[in-house]
């Protein structure tokens, strides 16, 4: 009996492991949606100030190819 319980505790960690990557692949999937990101881009918090400097306007251009490219490559899997 002590040997299944070891092996029950083995299967249930790998099952956690499982049930986690499934739940960061779904909530991925829908915070990546164009919707979601309309939605969030027209939050005030979400939005970006008209008057930033061009240095910052720069890094959040380069950070929106970088995620662009990211999906991409997920769609193609």
């Amino acid at each position: 009996m002590t040997r299944n319980n070891g092996d029950r505790g083995k299967n249930g960690a790998r099952n956690d492991d499982e049930r986690r990557e499934r739940l960061a692949a779904g909530l991925r999937r829908q915070f990546g949606t164009e919707a979601t990101i309309r939605f969030l881009r027209a939050l005030p918090a979400f939005r970006t100030e008209n008057d930033i400097p061009d240095r910052f306007k720069e890094l959040l251009d380069r950070l929106d190819g970088i995620e662009r490219s990211v999906a991409a490559s997920r769609l193609r899997r």
